[in-house]
């Protein structure tokens, strides 16, 4: 079982995880996943885990069930499920962490490319022995990015609108009040601003000099 001998450590520097929901159990005879999350938001860049713990009859169709293979998925390739290890898209990015029927995944260097739905499947060692975790986890990936109007800012990003995160403004480094996207301010050339999802102050926008109209 893949990551049964490594032990679950804490989330890396940087990680920025946005839970939206409370956890969610499938499952029937025993069978089952529950996913801490079935929507997550992250930053582009940073480091994200996804989480979920699974269950499975102690006997099945006569014998001793023993989990032998473990993994994470989002996509088929020739009708067989694509181990994310195996992925070139998540080459040195992606690791597989476990203990006991604890999972996790963890995505570094994350790309707007990685949105997708991921799913945990678990194979024992008697015939029919197979689960996936469905439905499973939204990750969706955005690249924080400050546009401006006359004396507006706009923290965009490509979260879908039921998203709604609340954000931290920064000028010129340091912390200023608003947590909208959008921010009235009164432009000056030698101001710089940025954004950041609440909670995820690790991550934020590249800084933007908002110049006054006079001062063009």
């Amino acid at each position: 079982m893949r990551g049964a001998a490594m032990s679950l450590t804490a989330a890396a520097s940087g990680l920025v995880v946005f839970l939206l929901s409370v956890s969610v159990v499938q499952g029937q005879d025993g069978w089952g996943v529950a996913y801490s999350s079935t929507k997550i938001c992250a930053v582009k860049g940073s480091t994200v885990e996804i989480r979920c713990s699974f269950t499975y009859p102690s006997t099945w169709n006569g014998g001793v069930n023993t989990v032998v293979k473990t993994f994470w998925f989002t996509k088929w390739k020739g009708g067989v499920r694509v181990d994310l290890t195996t992925d070139s898209e998540y080459a040195g990015r992606v690791e597989d962490l476990g203990e006991k029927n604890i999972c996790t995944l963890r995505i570094k260097n994350l790309r707007e490319s990685d949105s997708a739905e991921y799913k945990f499947r678990f194979e024992t060692n008697q015939a029919g022995g197979k689960y996936s975790g469905s439905p499973g986890v939204t990750l969706s990936v955005t690249n924080l990015q400050v546009t401006s109007g006359t004396n507006w800012l706009s923290c965009q990003n490509s979260y879908p609108q039921s998203y709604n995160p609340s954000y931290i403004w920064y000028k010129n480094g340091q912390i200023i009040q608003g947590e909208t996207s959008y921010y009235t301010s009164n432009p000056n050339n030698a101001d710089s601003y940025s954004c950041a999802l609440k909670g995820y102050e690790d991550c934020p926008s590249p800084a933007m000099v908002q110049s006054s109209p006079l001062c063009q």
